[in-house]
C-alpha cells in the first residue's frame, strides 16, 4: 500500500495528497558533548496535514551536511528538527510561485517531507526563503545548487572577494581547502591571478588540489611542519588568508602574514568539537595592522544570483571544477555529517535520498 500511495506522489496529481504523507526527520535528543554521538540524535516520524492555500510539498532529493550545523547545534532546542539546507521536489501546490515537478532550495532541515508556504525560515544568519533552482544549471547535475552553484559556491565568492579583495600576484593561503568552500576559494584566487597555497589533510587531497585544481602547493597539516614548510611556499609572505579551521593553523599562518594582510573567517572547525590549544593570535593581529573579518553569506542575500551565475559561468568554462562526496540514504545522515566534520570527505559532502 505505502509503495502504491509513493508512486501516486510522483505522477504530480493535482489533488491535495498531503494527509497520506508521513515525513520522516531527525531532532535533537540531547545537546552534543564533544564530538556528536549517534544518540544524541532520533529520527521520528510526522503526519504532514493536507495543503492550505499558498503552500507546498517538497520532498527531499539531496541534503546538504556542513559544519556550521556543529556550530548552531547549541542554539537548538530537544525536540527540534535538526538544520540544514536541502533540494527537494514540489509533489503538490497550492501556490502558484512553487509550481509541480520544480525543483526548491530549502532550509527545510533533516526530514523528507516538507509543507512550506515560500516564506523566510532557518536559524542560520538571516534564513532565506526556498527559492527555485537555478535554470542556469541546464545540465550539470542538480546537487551542484547545494554546493559550487549554491550556498557553498556563494561562501567562497563572496567571502572571499569581498573581505581578502584579492590582487594578481599575491599569495593566497586557504585552510580545509579540500572541503566544498576552500577549494572554491581557491580556484577563484588562480582565476584572479594569485599564487594559492592549501592546507589540507591528507597526500590524496592535496594531490587533487595540485594536480587537478591547480593549487601551487600543498601543505599536510597532519605530517608536515606547517611553519616551516609556509616558510618555504612563502619566502616573501602571505598577503591573504582565507580561514576555515582556526586553532594552530591559523596562528602559525597569520604569523606570517605581510603587513595590512587581510583574512576571511569562514569557520573554526578546529574548535567545534573540542578546545583548540591556548595560543595568542593577538600580537600579530596588532603588529601587523591586519584585517580580520568574519561573515554569514546571507549578508550578500540581495547579490545571491550573481554569486550563483558567476560560478555557473566558470564551471562551464572548465574554470572552476568540482567534487563531492556522496553518501547514499536519508538514515545516513549522521554519518555523512561526522564523517565531513572528520574531513572524510573530499569536495562538498551531501546526502542522497
Amino acid at each position: 500500500m505505502n509503495d502504491t500511495k509513493i508512486i501516486w506522489f510522483n505522477s504530480f496529481s493535482k489533488r491535495s495528497v498531503t494527509n497520506m504523507v508521513k515525513a520522516k526527520l531527525f531532532v535533537l535528543d540531547k545537546h552534543f558533548d564533544g564530538w556528536p554521538k549517534e544518540s544524541d540524535l532520533k529520527i521520528v516520524e510526522e503526519e504532514l496535514p493536507p495543503l492550505k492555500n499558498g503552500e507546498f510539498l517538497a520532498e527531499a532529493v539531496y541534503l546538504s551536511v556542513d559544519p556550521y550545523m556543529r556550530a548552531y547545534e547549541p542554539s537548538l532546542s530537544p525536540g527540534q528538527t535538526f538544520i540544514g539546507s536541502q533540494i527537494a521536489k514540489i509533489i503538490d501546490s497550492k501556490n502558484p510561485k512553487y509550481p509541480v515537478g520544480e525543483h526548491v532550495i530549502g532550509q527545510f532541515g533533516w526530514r523528507t517531507h516538507t509543507i512550506s508556504t515560500g516564506e523566510v525560515r532557518g536559524t542560520v544568519g538571516r534564513g532565506t526563503a526556498p527559492q527555485l533552482v537555478s535554470k542556469k544549471l541546464k545540465n550539470l547535475p542538480l546537487s551542484l545548487a547545494l554546493g559550487a552553484a549554491g550556498m557553498t559556491g556563494n561562501s567562497a565568492y563572496f567571502g572571499f572577494l569581498e573581505i581578502c579583495h584579492p590582487k594578481a600576484g599575491e599569495t593566497v593561503v586557504v585552510s580545509g581547502a579540500a572541503g566544498g568552500v576552500g577549494n572554491q576559494v581557491g580556484q577563484i584566487a588562480k582565476i584572479k591571478g594569485c599564487k594559492v597555497i592549501g592546507i589540507a589533510g591528507s597526500d590524496d587531497k592535496g594531490k587533487w588540489l595540485t594536480d587537478e585544481l591547480g593549487f601551487d602547493h600543498f601543505i599536510n597539516y597532519k605530517t608536515d611542519n606547517v611553519a616551516e614548510t609556509l616558510k618555504k611556499f612563502a619566502p616573501n609572505g602571505v598577503d591573504c588568508y582565507f580561514d576555515n579551521v582556526g586553532g594552530e593553523i591559523s596562528t602559525t599562518v597569520i604569523s606570517q602574514m605581510n603587513d595590512f594582510g587581510r583574512v576571511s573567517k569562514c569557520g573554526s572547525i578546529s574548535g567545534y568539537n573540542e578546545a583548540a590549544k591556548n595560543s595568542s593570535i593577538d600580537m600579530f593581529i596588532i603588529g601587523k595592522q591586519l584585517r580580520i573579518e568574519g561573515f554569514l553569506v546571507t549578508r550578500w542575500i540581495e547579490r545571491w544570483h550573481e554569486g550563483i551565475e558567476q560560478n555557473i559561468e566558470w564551471i562551464k568554462e572548465g574554470k572552476l571544477k568540482y567534487r563531492e562526496t556522496v553518501t547514499e540514504g536519508f538514515e545516513n545522515m549522521f554519518k555523512a555529517f561526522v564523517e565531513m566534520l572528520k574531513g572524510v570527505n573530499v569536495g562538498k559532502a551531501i546526502v542522497k535520498v
